[in-house]
């Protein structure tokens, strides 16, 4: 029994050392330069996945400028480049509105990502400026150096003098596109668009209230249809969410008292980094594709 005992703590011991060089999934992701030579596909979910067959929004369009260009996150399924293109024609009628300057989509092969994001895992996320371009020239050093700006107050419970109408226009025209699942914005804009909307209010149901996202908001789209290997996330609560939205806006006014901790409760886990082996099985195939 201790030779047996010794055995494994030799097999275990020498595991170790291989376990531990794994590469996490992030660094493989973020070493991707190009998309996968491989039919469009998004596997596993927001927060945990890859896309294959990825294609990438042009970095200027009639309507359009992809911002940050050096993070290389202006890929995505084509459905969410068909997106930003269509939002943007959309926004070019708006006045004060030349289109749109779209933030973060994904990696080339989406995945998980060095900072900044634990979703736009599957191309299917994407960043859109609360800034209203003026211009679609900017240079690529422009793009760097250019800021969006924040549309909120109070810590996110109210919209500041810098909300327009544009604003609630351009949210509402998202919202309303059959692709969209779901819309991230800060409390305050949430509670401003329920209270301004006076025609048909069901596109509200989905824009969510989430923290941050006052200098974008963050569209998410459904899995395409047909693709197995996409988990798409579950449907927002039924009706228009302005109550949810104004619970926030109480709570941020108005901070519940931080609960009591427990002693005797265990220390909360620290998130751990991905490997590939945690990501869907398909994933190492489109790491290895062309």
């Amino acid at each position: 029994m201790t030779r047996l005992f010794a055995l494994l703590g030799l097999i275990l011991a020498l595991a170790a050392p291989q376990a531990m060089a794994e590469p996490l999934a992030k660094q493989l992701f973020g070493a991707k330069k190009t998309a996968s030579q491989q039919r469009a596909a998004p596997y596993g979910g927001y927060s945990k996945g890859c896309v294959a067959g990825a294609v990438q929004l042009p970095e200027t369009g009639p309507t359009w400028q992809a911002m940050r260009l050096s993070r290389n996150r202006n890929w995505g399924h084509p459905d969410a480049i068909a997106f930003a293109q269509r939002l943007g024609d959309f926004a070019a009628t708006l006045p004060g509105w030349e289109g749109i300057y779209v933030g973060d989509i994904s990696q080339p092969r989406g995945g998980p990502m060095a900072s900044g994001h634990r979703s736009h895992q599957l191309g299917l996320d994407l960043d859109i400026w609360m800034l209203p371009p003026k211009r679609l020239d900017l240079s690529r050093q422009a793009r760097e150096n250019i800021s969006s700006i924040s549309m909120r107050r109070a810590k996110g419970a109210y919209v500041n003098a810098s909300w327009t109408p544009q604003h609630h226009a351009l949210l509402r025209a998202a919202a309303k596109d059959k692709r969209v699942a779901r819309i991230f914005v800060f409390p305050g804009a949430k509670v401003q668009m329920c209270k301004d909307e006076t025609g048909d209010r069901r596109w509200l149901r989905k824009i969510r209230p989430w923290w941050g996202h006052h200098y974008h908001f963050h569209v998410r789209l459904s899995c395409p249809r047909g693709a197995r290997g996409c988990e798409n996330q579950a449907a927002p609560p039924r009706g228009d969410g302005c109550a949810d939205a104004q619970k926030w806006v109480n709570d941020i006014v108005n901070p519940p008292k931080p609960k009591p901790r427990d002693p005797n409760a265990p220390p909360p886990k620290k998130r751990r980094e991905y490997l590939l082996s945690d990501l869907p099985r398909q994933c190492a195939s489109v790491l290895r594709s062309r």
